[in-house]
């Protein structure tokens, strides 16, 4: 295969007495035009950087009527010889002596220009082509290897869990629904309700919200495992925070307690950010310096800070010290509250000065498979906090206790036996093991310094939106 324009930008040609033969394939970003010179920009998509192929039309006239009808956005294919760069800014140009043109761009509408992030939303299938959007893309990509990465080189087996479920793992019932079934719920309730019997699985079944439940299922049979694929949840929020269709990496692992969950969950956050500075620098200097001012510093920070931890119980000891001392807050601070982002973000940035994990929540706010404390009020619960952004990773240690388990299902209103699979684990060589997810999307949110997570997934699902 021909290098890619960030494997050409790297060459050093200066011990050639010509310059060394390249060819370059790609979008022009700019065209222009200086008397008998005209240099185009040429990007691929592998870089942030663009190639400057520069023509001198005294000595190449063939190439004037091919270079009279690109414009921004055609894709070329361009020969010529890699040479160092006189103008300042670039180490490297093409001395180009051929040129093709393999695609026009008439009224192509990313001209070269800043476009607010609505309109390039309303583009979508053409927004990676800007600065902002292949930044993100590139950024994306590298952080979803690193994520395999980590947990291949600590023996974590990669299970594809169900999309399509009959179980609801959170036990929120914000699914949507898959059916087959021609008549409308409106008219099949007005008859008296829906004989999903008819349906295509014989069950009432939805898109997953989570893969952890069959990911437990994997981890006590491999001891460790993780998944990493789409989620869906159908809350009816049109917010920059949310979306509809969203990517989880959920881990889990057995012969384990809390305090392990909280060591791997730090280790695997660093490990990202660590690998995001070092691999995608150029990136994340534009994201730096166009996006969000500090973000690079930020993570630098949580990479080599020691993670403070604090029970729920502590937080909102501090957050209502701090209302006493007149820190405002849009939600008022109590013990049985789940933390808003605001308390979250003031645990980090005002109490701790970095990244903190947050233990021991009321069970009452927190999912039916987590482990009870002998308190009887709490769970074994963990969410990892991060400055600027709050709740990153949300985990506990799963309830190994057949009974208590069974228990606490039948107190939220599910039935045991639609979850007999689940339950079979606690049967048979029931083992302590716990886990944590982290949405993707959110992790790359934070990286970029992006505002609206619909910026930051190729293509957003979300409230009234699913286009492309």
């Amino acid at each position: 295969m021909l290098p890619l324009i960030k494997d050409l930008l790297t060459t050093d040609p200066s011990g050639t007495k010509d310059g060394l033969e390249a060819l370059v394939r790609g979008w022009v970003r700019t065209k222009r035009d200086m008397k008998n010179l005209v240099f185009i920009e040429v990007n691929d998509g592998s870089s942030f950087a663009n190639i400057q192929c520069t023509f001198d039309i005294d000595s190449h006239q063939e190439t004037a009527p091919v270079l009279a009808q690109i414009t921004t956005g055609c894709s070329v294919e361009i020969k010529g010889r890699l040479i160092p760069s006189p103008a300042a800014g670039q180490r490297l140009e093409l001395a180009a002596g051929e040129v093709r043109l393999i695609g026009d761009a008439p009224e192509y509408p990313m001209q070269k220009k800043r476009h607010s992030l609505e309109y390039l939303r309303e583009n979508a299938h053409l927004r990676a082509r800007t600065n902002t959007f292949g930044a993100v893309a590139r950024v994306r990509n590298r952080l979803a290897f690193a994520i395999h990465q980590f947990f291949q080189e600590r023996g974590f087996q990669y299970v594809n869990t169900p999309i399509i479920t009959a179980s609801d793992a959170e036990g929120a019932g914000a699914m949507f629904q898959v059916t087959t079934l021609e008549s409308s719920r409106g008219d099949a309730e007005a008859r008296g309700g829906i004989d999903y019997s008819k349906d295509f699985f014989g069950k009432r079944t939805s898109l997953t919200v989570s893969g952890q439940l069959e990911a437990e299922t994997y981890a006590t049979a491999l001891s460790r495992c993780y998944t990493f694929g789409p989620t869906f949840r159908a809350e009816n929020s049109n917010t920059s925070r949310h979306l509809a269709e969203f990517w989880m990496v959920e881990p889990e692992f057995a012969f384990a307690h809390l305090e392990d969950d909280m060591a791997l969950a730090e280790d695997f956050l660093k490990h990202l950010f660590q690998t995001a500075l070092k691999d995608c620098a150029e990136d994340l200097a534009f994201f730096n310096e166009r996006v969000e001012k500090g973000i690079i510093d930020s993570l630098h920070k949580v990479a080599n800070a020691k993670f403070a931890h604090l029970t729920y119980t502590e937080a909102i000891a501090e957050l209502e010290k701090a209302v006493s001392k007149g820190r405002a807050f849009d939600f008022k601070p109590f013990w049985g509250c789940d933390l808003q982002s605001e308390h979250e973000r003031y645990l980090t940035e005002n109490l701790t000065g970095g990244p903190v994990i947050v233990t021991d929540y009321p069970k009452e706010i927190k999912a039916f498979y987590m482990k009870q404390n002998d308190d009887g009020k709490t769970v074994r619960a963990m969410d990892v906090l991060v400055p600027r952004l709050g709740e990153i990773i949300g985990g506990s240690e799963r309830e190994d206790n057949l009974e208590k388990l069974e228990k606490r299902m039948t107190e939220l209103g599910l039935k045991p036996e639609d979850y007999y699979w689940y339950l079979d684990l606690r049967r048979y060589g029931s083992v302590p093991h716990v886990g944590f997810g982290l949405g993707f999307e959110r992790l790359v949110q934070y990286v970029t310094g992006m505002q609206n997570i619909r910026d930051v997934i190729p293509y957003p699902r979300a409230v009234g939106l699913c286009e492309f």
